[in-house]
């Protein structure tokens, strides 16, 4: 399996509860809102914690990875500006997409999410480029094909979008909600 790529990753291996649930939160708070922490823990009892810390603290748990005896859990910070202004013009809901998946349409779904989100959840036919690392990887792309950018909200989709149409992509349309309210057919590591 490809290693998935954390923007923090925190030691809590050897600590009982509630040891990981403290480190994680204190070390959440200087986390860059909408990053992925990786919290290594031995506690069999932090996967039930942390899930319900994050849930409560209005973060998104990805979910955990078994990695012999540590527990590798996902977690991504939360953004205090979900209702952030869209400024991309063309945008579709997730049931237009849908609709155009089960044509057949001759679309790319790009999910702009971190590489941990994508891998514990996506649409099966999404292709995978992590917002930052778009502008370095545009030649993966095809100028000509309508492009659905998905993200968890539609707020780095939203971005992403405006980027590519000023880098010359033709028909780019932002999917709004995304991911977070997704209903259609998905893969990945979730539970």
């Amino acid at each position: 399996m490809e290693q998935l790529k954390a923007n923090l990753i925190l030691d809590a291996k050897g600590l009982a509860c509630p040891m990981p649930i403290v480190k994680t939160k204190k070390a959440m708070k200087d986390l860059e809102a909408g990053r992925v922490m990786e919290v290594q823990a031995t506690d069999v009892g932090s996967r039930a914690d942390l899930k319900a810390w994050a849930q409560s603290a209005g973060h998104h748990y990805l979910g955990t990875i078994e990695d012999g005896n540590i527990l590798r859990h996902f977690l991504r910070k939360s953004s205090t500006d979900d209702a952030v202004e869209r400024n991309h013009p063309n945008v579709a809901t997730n049931e237009e997409l849908l609709k155009k998946m089960e044509g057949g349409e001759n679309i790319t779904i790009l999910d702009v999410r971190e590489t941990a989100e994508y891998a514990f959840e996506h649409i099966a036919e999404a292709i995978c480029i992590p917002f930052e690392e778009l502008e370095d990887r545009l030649s993966e792309l095809d100028k000509e094909r309508s492009i659905y950018v998905v993200c968890r909200t539609g707020n780095r989709s939203d971005l992403a979008a405006q980027q590519l149409e000023k880098q010359g992509f033709l028909n780019v349309v932002n999917v709004v909600p995304g991911m977070s309210g997704w209903t259609g057919k998905t893969t990945g590591l979730a539970e």
